[in-house]
């Protein structure tokens, strides 16, 4: 255990998930049918009731629950039903995975930064007040640089805007929703790292106009692949359920499964191909129901980190609280206090066989951004200095005790 490689991230799975997926393969049918069927229903009786169970409280209103076969998918699916499409500016903040932003782009549109808030991962609410002020009244998104001009960047009705609950952290959804109610913008949450992170006003990812899940390899539950689109709305529901599947009116398990007419089908706009398989949602069922345990652990583990960092000059403590599904532990560095550059400390960690990360890297600063709409590294003073200063380590519900003591005696060792 004292030389043993410790990932930055492992999936947590067993017998259970191996015997669902044993279940589908010798039901033959393995693409989107009963098993991906029930994981959306019992994925939307969660985010009601905090309990997969079917039943267990009437909703307050219909909540549709869409499997996808990723968070990505399932973005450009809100994008689309929300009617986005060229000329339109979607505000996403920087800080932030490059898919918040990239599906915007498929659709045609132009995605608008918007910085994170002093001292936090998330979006900023008066940064996109203001941003969406401009925009409404015809001006470039971003301002000028040395009071010169008028501003720059992209111009464009803003149509919606997408915040991001980094890490497990939910944004402020009140100010945000305010914000959007005002300028009349259809509102996304970006959840991929938020389940299940549960606040007073309900389940993030639901709390706005459509959320979306993640699935991946690393997050809180996963199904290897996948995603799930949540909405309340029957129209952008309908919508999303035609367009992630080729625009065919009827699903493949209807098609083939009824007696009635199963061959025929009509296709009613040019979809596309983002259905999640069976063999997934059979996964994704049995992590749905060890969901709190498994934040338990994460919760256990950031814990010990808070512990052994707090009152340590070095570094800073993540920001947290009650409702944080503890995607990330993202520790930040006091690099006045250290003798070696954020980037030496990571390659050191990894040359003693601790995986770590860092999360994000501003978009502003990629090629394809930072080209497109003449951004400078500075231009978003928020996201950079967070992304200078934060390194994420390892935070996985596998961890034994004795993994996370060791990152943590090699971090301080690293460092002193």
């Amino acid at each position: 255990m004292d030389t043993e490689d410790i990932p930055f991230a492992r999936p947590f799975v067993g017998r259970e998930e191996e015997e669902a997926v044993l279940r589908v393969l010798r039901s033959g049918w393995l693409t989107t049918g009963q098993e991906a069927l029930a994981f959306e229903k019992e994925f939307a009786a969660f985010l009601e009731t905090g309990s997969p169970e079917i039943g267990a409280a009437e909703p307050l209103s219909p909540l549709n629950c869409l499997a996808v076969n990723s968070a990505t998918s399932g973005l450009h699916l809100a994008l689309e039903a929300c009617g986005v499409g060229p000329g339109d500016t979607v505000l996403v903040p920087s800080y932030t995975f490059t898919s918040t932003a990239e599906v915007v782009r498929y659709l045609g549109a132009e995605p608008v930064f918007v910085d994170i808030a002093p001292g936090s991962p998330l979006m900023d609410p008066l940064a996109l007040e203001s941003t969406l002020e401009r925009l409404f009244q015809g001006r470039p998104a971003y301002p000028a640089r040395n009071g010169k001009g008028d501003g720059f960047g992209p111009r464009g009705k803003p149509r919606a805007l997408i915040p991001v609950h980094y890490g497990g952290l939910p944004c402020d959804m009140k100010a945000i929703m305010g914000i959007a109610q005002r300028y009349q913008v259809k509102v996304i949450e970006d959840a991929a790292h938020a389940f299940p992170s549960r606040t007073d006003a309900g389940f993030a990812g639901d709390l706005a106009d459509i959320g979306v899940f993640s699935f991946y390899a690393t997050k809180t539950i996963t199904t290897g692949e996948g995603g799930m689109v949540a909405v309340r709305d029957k129209a952008l529901a309908d919508r999303i359920g035609i367009m992630r599947l080729h625009g065919i009116d009827r699903t493949v398990w209807n098609r083939y499964t009824e007696q009635k007419a199963s061959w025929y089908y009509e296709v009613v706009e040019p979809g596309f191909k983002y259905n999640m398989p069976d063999i997934l949602a059979a996964i994704g069922r049995v992590q749905l129901g060890r969901a709190w345990a498994l934040l338990e652990k994460r919760r256990n583990i950031a814990a010990t980190y808070d512990a052994a960092f707090a009152g340590d000059g070095r570094f800073a403590l993540p920001p947290s609280g009650t409702a944080d599904a503890r995607h990330l532990y993202p520790l930040g560095l006091n690099l006045e206090t250290l003798a070696l550059s954020r980037d030496t400390i990571i390659e050191k960690l990894q040359e003693r066989g601790i995986g770590v990360s860092v999360h994000f890297i501003p978009l502003h600063t990629m090629p394809y951004y930072r080209k497109r709409q003449d951004l400078m590294p500075g231009d978003f003073p928020e996201s950079l200095k967070r992304f200078q200063r934060v390194i994420s380590l390892p935070i996985w519900p596998g961890m034994e005790t004795a993994q996370v003591e060791r990152v943590i005696a090699v971090l301080k060792a690293v460092t002193e």
